[in-house]
């Protein structure tokens, strides 16, 4: 069983929060989120202050994910296996049909460098800047961790 959750610290009132990370492919990383996995689109913008970027709902305004590029030609650090942006769905069925939609998309599952994913039965998928989105079989804090399924 999970354990109860901790409570907020109540001098930081926190309304939402967004993860930022910049690309080099800007397009192909929207049409990603957007299209591919279909994550609402909340705000974008082209040519700010020499930024294009996106506001992505996870799920919908109070989590988001920001995607910027900046630069001619845009610098970004290199993909590493532990940068992660985890979905944890509502048990295997949900998995399985957002894994049959990223096929059906053209997108093909990676391996997991850390075992934790496979042996609990996430399946993981690449975003065109190598950046990995793992599809988890259970809700963090309110399922129990399955071993496999």
């Amino acid at each position: 069983m999970p354990a109860s959750a901790p409570s907020w610290p109540g001098h930081l009132p926190v309304g939402a929060v967004r993860f930022a990370r910049p690309t080099a492919r800007f397009d192909a990383v929207l049409a990603f989120y957007r299209d591919d996995l279909g994550l609402p689109v909340l705000a974008q913008w082209r040519g700010h202050a020499g930024y294009d970027g996106v506001v992505l709902g996870l799920p919908g305004a109070p989590v988001q994910l920001e995607i910027t590029q900046h630069g001619d030609p845009p610098h970004i650090p290199a993909a590493h296996p532990e940068n992660q942006l985890v979905l944890y769905l509502d048990g295997p069925r949900a998995r399985d049909r957002a894994v049959a939609h990223l096929r059906a998309r053209g997108h093909d599952p990676v391996p997991a460098a850390n075992p934790y994913w496979p042996e609990h039965g996430a399946v993981l998928f690449e975003d065109p800047d190598g950046w990995l989105v793992v599809l988890a079989p259970w809700i963090f804090g309110r399922d129990p961790v399955p071993t496999r399924d």
